[in-house]
């Protein structure tokens, strides 16, 4: 399960693909974060024709609630990836609308899981659109799980799905059939722990990132 992650990369070091297309004064206003939280805002690489950077709330908000704010109905933060297309709640998402969280780190309890060079990585993650009766919308996001590799095997039964580099735009882009959903499967069945390393850390504060 990822409950908890960071980015700590600074924005003239971010992935490419996350430059090409963003909110305007991201470049001036953009803050590290050391931890991020679900229900937090987060910074997403999505494709509905064209790839581009947005924000969104971390917490999949089900596009036919009648008050996305209310505390009782829940908000996944996590969405098993094995189960995905059994689910009424995430199937169209899996099929449609899938994107990458940028990360620099993700935390199990009072650990942290990083690339030994500080690399920033990609989460695999689907998404959806909440609309208001008047036309409002609002973009949430959930992080795709998988069966534990043997690095973080002994701290957790789950892990967050990695898409590796150079496989963004085939992740985010909309699939024509069943044979190209099928064509990621091996994408999300895990990754290999070489080059990462897992520490032991304090809580720190949470640093927010400002939208406006």
């Amino acid at each position: 399960m990822c409950g908890r992650f960071e980015l700590k990369t600074k924005f003239e070091k971010l992935p490419k693909v996350l430059k090409l297309d963003y909110p305007i004064g991201l470049d001036s206003k953009y803050e590290t974060q050391n931890v991020i939280r679900p229900n937090d805002p987060v910074l997403v690489v999505k494709n509905d024709g064209r790839i581009k950077t947005t924000f969104m709330t971390w917490g999949f908000i089900s596009p036919w609630a009648k008050d996305p704010f209310d505390k009782e109905r829940p908000r996944p933060f996590n969405a098993r990836s094995e189960t995905l297309e059994e689910k009424k709640l995430f199937s169209g998402s899996w099929k449609h609308k899938r994107c990458l969280i940028p990360a620099s780190g993700f935390f199990e309890k009072k650990y942290r899981f990083r690339k030994e060079n500080y690399e920033t990585f990609w989460l695999g993650a689907i998404w959806t659109t909440w609309t208001s009766p008047d036309g409002a919308e609002l973009e949430s996001c959930c992080v795709l799980t998988t069966e534990p590799n043997e690095l973080v095997k002994p701290f957790h039964h789950r892990m967050p799905v990695i898409i590796p580099n150079g496989y963004e735009k085939q992740w985010t882009e909309q699939v024509k059939d069943v044979k190209e959903l099928k064509g990621l499967l091996p994408i999300i069945k895990g990754w290999a722990h070489e080059g990462w390393l897992v520490e032991d850390v304090k809580k720190k504060e949470t640093d927010q990132m400002s939208l406006f």
